[in-house]
């Protein structure tokens, strides 16, 4: 074992991290976001991967894709270096740590090795799994609770600031593919609380985004149905079975079906466990 990797890591400085939005990373309440695209799509897959490391052919296939010159090595290299410079200068002094130790050259790669004093993406998905947990015992108001503050740590678009290649792009369909579950749960959590009359005009505006996604269509036509616009919910499955047949070549599931046949029924109670949290 190294001498770096033998310190205890209570003697590891304390950063603040954000991604859900811009990327800011701090140490001491200091930014180390360089400026240049680069070295912030570097620092970017960095913080993501926050203690863990990144390999070397990763953080070159994000910053130049195929496209990797002969020089990629050395260049990379220099990023690295300007990120540890801007490092040095948001440490205390008399800090025990080095740059070197902060953004550490390991097996091929680098890591950040950092104590996040804050992270907002492990917040996120602490909040996500708490508000998960609630809604699976049946606990619809602390799972609205949860679930809300999950959704309240983006700022808008996961690193709206950052130039992003094919690896950031591939973390960003990932982090964006989770907080539309987490969205889907909040608002099962509300529908569940009785919020149908609220919740429309939210719903309408994102099945207009994604007019293929049954679950968001599901929960509007439930949502109209229990707000007293039987019609409209019936309108709802109209538009998404002409989208899913011009799309896809495909009929709504049977799931769908299932729900469109209460609401011809003028059925009452519609189950939110058949429809939308299985």
């Amino acid at each position: 074992m190294s001498k770096d990797s033998s310190r205890p890591s209570e003697s590891l400085p304390f950063a603040e991290i954000s991604v859900l939005g811009s990327l800011s990373v701090e140490f001491n309440g200091q930014s180390i976001v360089p400026t240049a695209g680069k070295p912030r799509q570097l620092l970017a897959l960095l913080a993501l991967r926050c203690g863990r490391v990144v390999q070397v052919p990763t953080l070159m296939e994000e910053v130049w894709g195929e496209d990797i010159p002969r020089s990629g090595m050395t260049t990379l290299q220099t990023y690295v270096l300007h990120l540890r410079r801007l490092i040095v200068e948001a440490l205390p002094e008399g800090s025990e740590r080095t740059p070197k130790d902060l953004l550490a050259t390991r097996f091929n790669g680098y890591q950040l090795s950092v104590k996040p004093k804050s992270f907002d993406l492990i917040e996120f998905e602490s909040l996500a799994g708490s508000g998960d947990n609630a809604l699976e015992r049946g606990d619809a108001e602390a799972a609205s609770k949860y679930l809300h503050q999950a959704l309240e740590l983006w700022r808008g678009p996961a690193l709206m600031d950052v130039p992003v290649g094919r690896v950031l792009s591939m973390e960003l369909m990932g982090l964006n593919e989770v907080r539309m579950r987490v969205l889907e749960q909040r608002i099962l959590a509300d529908l569940w609380l009785g919020k149908s009359a609220s919740l429309v005009p939210e719903l309408r505006k994102l099945v207009e985004q994604h007019p293929l996604h049954e679950k968001l269509a599901a929960c509007l036509m439930i949502a109209h149905q229990r707000s007293g616009s039987g019609w409209r919910a019936l309108e709802v499955f109209r538009d998404l079975r002409k989208a899913l047949i011009n799309e896809l070549g495909v009929e709504p599931s049977s799931r769908l079906q299932s729900l469109h046949q209460e609401l011809l029924s003028n059925a009452t109670d519609l189950s939110l466990r058949e429809y939308v949290l299985t």
